[in-house]
């Protein structure tokens, strides 16, 4: 008997070593491609971010220029897109976890959610082009704002739904016990158990529309000039990255690498901003 007890010890312990070693082997595998990419992508466009990429304008080949038509652009778009399916989404959200118990309308919402969770961006930006600016005649920051906007709201709606339904169920009560209104227990009980999660998720979709090219190549377009207008073609950094690695210019391709790293530079210090402000009331809960 002790004789097959060690020898089911021993072969317990090969296995969950070969399996550590393995997730191991993955982790640093994954992790060498991701040190990789930042490597490359720090030392090729670091020594081309310059006070003109802030201050110029998008330049024609050859001359000198920045990107800052490209970053207002770009700012502009996903602040509106974020602004319209932020609400969208935790409204949608709340509806699945708190009041989407039964009958059709969650199971549809939800598979109807997990569609868009999926869809190509491409996709999404044909669907904007044919229902706003083929519409209109012509392209705008506003098609540019809701397609993005689009791709935001799927992914608000899941991390609000996961997150609130991972609140649990005797807060709620307690809540109740004491008089209170469903719609405050939700309010002061429930939103703010799941803020972190739900924030976590709404820098996960600013981070995904940040470098989102396809949706803005039909909607938005592109400008090389100054422009703020959203009701015309506007400029974005992720067209301008797009278009300057494709071509055959040195000077637009190391502006590629420049947009690209701030752009990657700016999602990094949104997750660090929102981490930092959180945590203090994380703590405290």
């Amino acid at each position: 008997m002790t004789q097959l007890n060690n020898k089911r010890y021993l072969r317990r312990k090969i296995v969950n070593n070969l399996t550590l070693s393995i997730s191991l082997l993955t982790v640093l595998f994954a992790l060498t491609f991701l040190v990789w990419i930042l490597w490359t992508l720090f030392s090729q466009g670091l020594s081309h971010v310059g006070l003109d990429v802030f201050t110029k304008m998008t330049p024609p080949p050859g001359s000198s220029g920045g990107l800052l038509n490209a970053i207002v652009g770009s700012l502009y778009m996903v602040l509106i897109a974020t602004f319209i399916g932020t609400p969208v989404g935790v409204l949608a959200g709340t509806y699945l976890a708190e009041y989407g118990k039964s009958g059709w309308l969650a199971p549809t919402t939800r598979f109807i959610n997990d569609i868009l969770l999926s869809a190509p961006s491409i996709v999404i930006g044909l669907f904007v082009y044919e229902v706003a600016v083929n519409t209109v005649g012509h392209f705008s920051g506003w098609a540019g704002a809701l397609a993005l906007s689009l791709i935001v709201i799927p992914v608000v709606v899941r991390t609000t739904e996961n997150m609130m339904q991972l609140v649990p169920s005797t807060l709620r009560e307690a809540a109740a016990a004491l008089g209170a209104p469903y719609w405050k227990v939700i309010v002061n009980i429930v939103y703010r158990s799941a803020k972190t999660g739900i924030m976590t998720g709404l820098l996960l979709a600013v981070a995904r529309i940040s470098g989102e090219t396809a949706p803005l190549l039909f909607t938005a377009l592109n400008n090389q000039f100054w422009s703020a207008d959203m009701s015309k073609p506007i400029s974005s950094l992720a067209v301008v990255i797009f278009q300057f690695a494709m071509s055959p210019y040195e000077d637009w391709q190391h502006l590629a690498w420049a947009g690209a790293l701030l752009i990657t530079l700016f999602v990094l210090g949104l997750n660090i901003l929102a981490r930092t402000i959180f945590r203090p009331s994380q703590s405290q809960s």
